[in-house]
């Protein structure tokens, strides 16, 4: 691998090509490979769609196509309504996402017979027909269209986009060449580079993910290969939408004028794979058409760079290569997995596009999608929400011992006690099958090493004195601005009841009160200094858990305090520790989105910083699942850890897997549906082993992931439990169906499912007192 090969400059194609020329076939594709495992790793992507020919005729006579026909041929000129919709529906029930419209460029500027056709559907053209067909489809299906229909100008993408996930057209060649007399695109108008050129500018322009390539081996030279893929790269450049790019090889079909033409060898296709994959960089989707090579040449083509195989159909042929029948998915995945890769489903938008469908897609398909996907862009494989109360799903198994290096060398510096970086932590993040093994019994391991086997957990009660709120955060179903509200009423205690409720859990052998509410327009530096006083003189012994960094900034900014002074004033009025809610996703990208007026990353971190200053030891927490993506994850984890390096103040790390259901940022179509299973059992295993060893105590929220996922999590780097909370509402009012307590008894029952002994925890993780552990004793 080298560097003129792997840092191309601004050079001319020309200065490119001589390049590329200079080295062998063998030293192209050990770049390629590394580039591209470098961005995607050992995934290979496809989407299952279906094949919608809305139309077979076209004004274009390319040389080498069956696709397009003429109209004694073609019958009905236009799949009607019916005809589409029957074949979007059985795309569906076979479990496709995506529904791919093919079709001919302008018939109606050629042939009468689409003219006429197109006027009895009540259309004066094939894009608008074709707006109306992607609309029927995305609503009564819900598959995902993907427009193919041709060159297309500014009002053609405003006419498609909000029907549509993704478009596109081939490039095929940037010659002008072929296209003179004899040349494969003679005859075809629409096939002028330049005009192809224009079209695809057009899409960056109208913020259109797009799909594009190079049909090779049509009689152009390796030099206008690489002329083309510079064109490609240069749109990519400005306006950042080409989401893949196809290096399709030519296939000669009988009953063309080329059917004695020669097709491109292997070799010819690999290179041009390759030039592709170091032209366009790492980053970039390079996709091949699986269906157009014998089943033992797919390794070879993923050696030279690609990462995709484009849409496969299990219902519909490949009506532009029928002679070619997609290979089963089984035979795909076997052959993927034979390369050293894995097969992993796509959507029609591909993962970056999808994970900011908000910017890249119509508000009504974004939603759709953001809906779908992972933290990858990747749609979630299993139903599981977390407080959905969902059964765990299975995980593909894999075997540690088969672990990728790269992994298992991320894994040893962490074990040495080492800080990992981003990119380390976000391959963590992204592991699947043998490397998720590898993490997951790293992380146990890890967890014996640091806390032994004993299971923890702490009888506590949660006492959310308000939920009147004067913040917005967009994840929030708990807090209310009004009387008014979707899930019960707004409600604030006073101080009467606040102390009754401590007293009552420390009667019922509580260690700890959580105290934590919304941001009244009542409160003051003064309430939450009342409410200690209230709660000590009700309950003398009780450990007071209290106060979002949130809340500890508005009680200091009201009364012109200092930080510091007025932690110490809490603390000395009662205070014993501060939960680390607030957090969310300590990186302001994220924040921006879900709580652009609340505390802010920094002003979280400080608060901290000096509580664990003052003598206040806290929690950290993290919830995870919404809009951010894998780095944010890094970055949050990182940031807690460099300041427990600086401070050793937190007591223990709880990963919060975001509950969607009643969410207003969910509800209004603009993140995503939590995590999936996978993630959320990576996120446990992932934060033992960038914290370890700094942060000794891992939890897992009942709560969120149930009892079933828990005891999972509890085999993943958790050592804790948490909290049996008695009266937990936050999660609740976000629609999860776990229940308010989860008691000794049910403790004790989690434990004996993972098959570890368990012992009742103050919040500092000390023995507890011989009064309260008699008392957690009483039914």
């Amino acid at each position: 691998m080298t560097l003129d090969l792997l840092h191309l400059s601004e050079d001319e194609a020309a200065g490119i090509a001589a390049v590329l020329g200079s080295r062998s076939l063998a030293d192209m594709m050990d770049a390629a490979e590394g580039m591209t495992l470098a961005a995607h790793g050992h995934c290979v992507t496809y989407s299952r769609k279906v094949f919608i020919p809305l139309t077979k005729l076209c004004r274009d006579v390319c040389h080498y196509c069956t696709f397009a026909t003429t109209p004694a041929r073609a019958g009905d000129a236009y799949l009607s309504r019916d005809e589409v919709l029957a074949i979007a529906r059985a795309g569906a029930a076979a479990g496709c996402r995506e529904a791919l419209f093919t079709l001919g460029d302008q018939p109606e500027v050629r042939y009468a017979a689409a003219r006429q056709a197109l006027e009895q559907l009540g259309h004066d053209s094939t894009m608008s027909y074709l707006a109306e067909m992607a609309e029927l489809v995305f609503r009564e299906t819900g598959l995902l269209p993907h427009l193919n229909p041709g060159l297309m100008n500014g009002a053609d993408y405003a006419l498609l986009r909000p029907h549509a996930a993704s478009m596109g057209i081939m490039l095929e060649s940037g010659s002008n060449r072929l296209c003179e007399r004899g040349g494969p695109h003679f005859g075809s108008p629409d096939k002028e580079p330049a005009l192809r050129l224009a079209s695809i500018e057009e899409a960056g322009r109208a913020r259109v993910p797009f799909t594009t390539g190079l049909l090779i081996g049509i009689g152009e030279t390796r030099d206008e290969q690489v002329e083309a893929l510079v064109a490609i790269r240069d749109l990519h450049r400005r306006y950042g939408h080409i989401q893949e790019v196809i290096i399709q090889n030519f296939r000669a079909k009988p009953g063309t004028r080329m059917a004695n033409h020669a097709e491109p060898s292997l070799d010819d296709h690999l290179w041009a794979i390759a030039a592709a994959r170091i032209i366009l960089g790492p980053q970039m989707t390079i996709q091949a058409p699986p269906n157009l090579h014998d089943r033992v040449d797919l390794a070879p083509l993923i050696r030279a760079g690609v990462n995709d195989w484009g849409g496969v159909s299990p219902v519909t042929p490949d009506h532009v290569n029928p002679e070619a029948p997609w290979p089963h998915l089984e035979i795909l995945e076997d052959a993927t997995k034979a390369a050293g890769r894995m097969l992993r489903q796509r959507l029609a938008i591909g993962p970056r596009y999808a994970l900011a469908a908000r910017e890249w897609a119509a508000p009504a398909v974004a939603t759709q999608v953001l809906r779908a996907i992972d933290g990858r862009g990747l749609p979630k494989v299993d139903d599981w929400s977390a407080g959905h109360g969902d059964s765990v799903p299975d995980i593909v198994p894999g075997d540690a011992a088969y672990a990728s290096r790269s992994v298992l060398s991320i894994l040893a510096a962490a074990e040495e006690g080492r800080r990992l970086s981003e990119p380390d932590i976000v391959k963590l993040f992204n592991a699947e099958e043998h490397d998720f093994a590898a993490i997951v019994g790293w992380a146990d391991r890890l967890r014996q090493q640091a806390v032994g086997d004993t299971l923890t957990y702490a009888i506590n009660r949660n006492i959310n004195y308000t939920n009147i709120c004067l913040y917005k955060c967009g994840f929030c179903a708990f807090s209310k601005g009004s009387t008014k509200a979707m899930r019960g009423p707004a409600y604030k205690l006073d101080l009467a009841e606040v102390g009754r409720r401590a007293a009552e859990a420390w009667d019922r052998g509580g260690t700890e009160v959580c105290l934590q509410g919304g941001i009244h327009p009542d409160y003051d530096g003064n309430t939450y200094l009342a409410i200690l006083k209230t709660v000590r003189e009700a309950a003398p012994g009780i450990h007071i858990h209290a106060f979002s960094p949130l809340e500890v900034m508005h009680g200091a900014s009201t009364l012109g305090l200092p930080l510091e002074d007025y932690l110490a004033r809490l603390k000395e009025a009662g205070l014993s520790t501060l939960p680390g809610t607030a957090a969310e996703i300590l990186d302001p990208e994220v924040r921006a989105i879900i709580c652009p007026d609340k505390v802010t990353a920094d002003e979280w971190i400080e608060v901290m910083r000096v509580a664990h200053g003052v003598g206040l030891r806290s929690t950290a927490t993290i919830m995870f699942g919404h809009v951010e993506e894998y780095r944010h994850w890094a970055r949050h984890l990182l940031r807690i850890r460099a300041l427990q390096e600086a401070t050793g103040g937190f007591t223990e790390f709880v990963p919060l897997p975001f509950v969607h259901m009643e969410s207003p940022i969910w509800r209004k179509g603009l993140a995503r549906s939590g995590p999936s299973y996978r993630e959320a059992v990576l996120m446990h295993a992932v934060a033992r082993i960038v914290l370890h060893p700094v942060i000794p105590n891992i939890q897992v929220s009942w709560v969120k992931m149930g009892p079933e996922g828990a005891s999972a999590i509890l085999n993943a780097g958790a050592n804790d439990m948490g909290g049996t909370l008695m009266d937990e509402s936050i999660t609740r009012a976000a629609g999860g169906v776990n229940g308010q307590e989860f008691g000794p008894n049910e403790m004790r029952a989690l434990a004996a499912m993972v098959g570890r002994p368990v012992r009742q925890r103050t919040t500092l993780y000390q023995p507890v007192p011989p009064r309260a552990a008699v008392l957690s004793e009483t039914p």
